[in-house]
């Protein structure tokens, strides 16, 4: 009979409960797994100072062509981990067994299940944050093209949700890129920290055999190991929880730009019109289009802070070492990130259909909008500006019914156009945002193309 891994004689309901969802969850982890198997056995055909090699040159190259075999029954959905495998790892190192015998039985040699996860987990994270900052930067995108196509068109702006001063919808759509694109700094720290090896330090304690574990941070395309062996071990659900609070930041400013679409695309506000095919109907009323999809942007993002929570909560009273629950951790980071990819997509669609009724905008100016323009009109003109701001506001009735000689001259172009200070109305600069995106597309293109190279490279 087959052994595996796992005694057996553990009760069933225990082994189903601490397996949990890795069968499933680790198919994302195949490629990653044989990457970090490829650089292990080469390393190991490596080492110096043994009296006999543990793996030849030879048998390394019969190890990472096999693997590389495996990497395309998983791409093309052919990969199986069974419930004895347990998870991908043992998956991998059956298929290699039954392959290439005893040959794969060696693979596991100065590595535990611990640092094998460990560097799955990162080299799918790094994959990971890359393609994510590269959405984040389409949808930044279509909001910079939405305010660029329709310009300074004049619109209210608000703070408490009440009429404040005069704005654009340019003005609109670029502030919420910019709160996006400043995301990216996040996902930054989490990558730097993610862009660091686990693997070698085992099961935390690190082996009794020269292992080269600058060699796999170099194949594998880590920027250094991680040095402490036991810091190695601890390090496994950190990255994950640091990856899910730039998750749930950018998730937070998602769901006020969802919000602040469904508030100016109601009736009553009318400014935009979203895209009906992104609006879904009543069972009961004909008439309706409803922003469900920007409603679920919103119970979305609950659900992302939520695993975070999960997340640190998970690790804020661990013992040093590692510990099982650390599993949990990779349920976490990856709903989160399929969750906030998603949305990241389906925004950027609803911005690109988006219409503005420049027309509706200009109507919703009531002369108080102006209040703070006249104010400052007399200061321009002298007066000192607690003066100025009590002369506008001891004619509040005037000026809200419109009777205010000043305000009656006033339009929403006109005074749009007197705004041209840097960030402003007028002084909104496309450049400096396509310059930031185009930047940002480019670094994360040449290390996606880096990870790719290295994965070639070790699994041709």
């Amino acid at each position: 009979m087959k052994k595996t891994i796992t005694d057996s004689t553990i009760d069933a309901d225990v082994l189903t409960y601490t397996v949990g969802e890795d069968p499933v969850l680790d198919l994302a982890l195949a490629k990653w797994d044989c990457m970090g198997t490829a650089a292990h056995v080469t390393m190991l055909s490596e080492m110096k100072g043994l009296k006999r090699p543990i793996v030849t040159k030879a048998e390394a190259a019969k190890v990472r062509r096999e693997l590389g075999r495996i990497v395309k029954l998983a791409a093309a959905g052919k990969f199986e981990i069974r419930v004895d495998d347990q998870d991908v790892h043992m998956a991998v190192e059956r298929m290699l067994t039954e392959k290439l015998g005893d040959l794969g039985k060696k693979i596991h040699t100065g590595r535990s299940r611990n640092d094998q996860v460990a560097v799955d987990v990162r080299l799918h994270m790094k994959d990971a944050i890359l393609a994510t900052e590269t959405e984040l930067l389409e949808l930044a995108s279509e909001l910079c093209s939405f305010g660029h196509d329709v310009g300074p068109v004049p619109m209210v702006g608000r703070t408490h949700l009440q009429p404040a001063m005069p704005s654009t919808v340019e003005m609109w759509a670029t502030g919420h890129a910019e709160m996006i694109l400043d995301q990216l700094a996040n996902f930054e720290a989490a990558y730097q920290l993610t862009d660091t090896n686990p693997l070698g330090s085992a099961a935390g304690y690190g082996v009794p055999l020269p292992l080269d574990r600058k060699r796999t941070s170099e194949l594998l395309g880590f920027s250094r190991p991680i040095h402490n062996c036991f810091g190695a071990s601890m390090a496994r659900g950190e990255c994950e929880a640091s990856l899910l609070s730039a998750l749930a930041q950018l998730m937070c400013v998602l769901s006020r730009l969802a919000e602040d679409m469904i508030l100016f695309s109601m009736p009553e506000f009318a400014y935009f019109k979203l895209p009906r095919e992104y609006c879904t109907g009543s069972s009961i009323m004909p008439q309706k289009f409803n922003p469900d999809v920007l409603e679920l942007v919103r119970g979305k993002t609950a659900q992302v802070i939520g695993w975070q929570t999960a997340a640190l909560t998970l690790l804020h009273a661990m013992p040093g070492g590692y510990n099982r629950d650390l599993q949990d951790a990779k349920l976490l980071y990856m709903k989160g990130l399929e969750t906030t990819r998603t949305t990241l997509r389906i925004l950027a669609k609803v911005v690109a259909g988006m219409k503005v009724n420049p027309d509706v905008c200009r109507a919703a100016f009531t002369p108080g909008v102006f209040a703070t323009d006249v104010a400052l009109k007399k200061v321009a003109e002298g007066m000192p500006w607690r003066d100025a701001y009590h002369a506008v506001r001891d004619q509040f009735a005037a000026l809200y019914e419109g009777k205010d000689a000043e305000v009656a001259n006033l339009d929403p172009d006109r005074q749009v156009a007197l705004k041209t200070h840097e960030g402003t109305c007028l002084g909104i600069d496309h450049d400096l945002y396509q310059q930031r995106i185009s930047a940002a597309a480019k670094s994360a293109e040449t290390r996606k193309l880096a990870l790719e190279t290295k994965c070639r490279a070790l699994l041709k």
